[in-house]
C-alpha cells in the first residue's frame, strides 16, 4: 500500500506537522499513559465481573480506546471520543462527575495535541527520511 493511498495518514500528518519530541513528548507519553490505565482498569474489571450487554459494550468500547491510547495509535479519534464518552458519563450518571470531566479533558487535549513521538501513530504516519544514494556511473 503506497502513503498516497492512506487517507487516515494523510489526515495524520496534516494535523500534526511534527510530533513533539523531548519534554513536551515525555509529557505526552505521560497523558497517554494516565489516560489508558485510567480507561483499561475500570473497563477490563466490569468486563470481567459480567455486566449487562449494554454496560458490558460500553465497557469493551472504552478499554479499546485505552488500548489505543496507550500505544498512540488513532490518537485524534480515540482522543475525541474519549472526550463524548468521559463527559457524557460525568453528566448522565449519579455521584462524582469530576473523575469523568477529567478524563474527558485528557482525551480532548491528546486529540489537539497530538501523541508525540513515542507512539504508533508517529511510527506509521509520521515524516520519513528517504536517502537516494549518489548514482555511480
Amino acid at each position: 500500500m503506497r502513503w498516497e493511498s492512506c487517507n487516515f495518514g494523510f489526515v495524520v500528518r496534516r494535523l500534526f506537522s511534527t510530533f513533539a519530541r523531548g519534554s513536551p513528548g515525555i509529557g505526552l507519553l505521560l497523558m497517554r499513559l494516565a489516560a489508558g490505565i485510567a480507561l483499561i482498569v475500570p473497563g477490563g474489571t466490569k468486563l470481567l465481573s459480567g455486566p449487562p450487554l449494554g454496560s458490558a459494550i460500553l465497557s469493551a468500547v472504552t478499554t479499546c480506546l485505552g488500548v489505543l491510547l496507550l500505544a498512540g495509535l488513532w490518537t485524534p479519534i480515540a482522543g475525541v471520543l474519549v472526550a463524548v464518552i468521559a463527559l457524557w458519563r460525568a453528566f448522565s450518571q449519579p455521584g462524582d462527575p469530576w473523575s469523568c470531566i477529567m478524563l474527558g479533558t485528557l482525551g480532548a487535549a491528546l486529540a489537539l495535541l497530538g501523541p508525540g513521538v513515542w507512539s504508533v501513530d508517529a511510527r506509521l504516519f509520521g515524516w520519513k527520511r528517504i536517502r537516494i544514494p549518489d548514482r555511480q556511473r
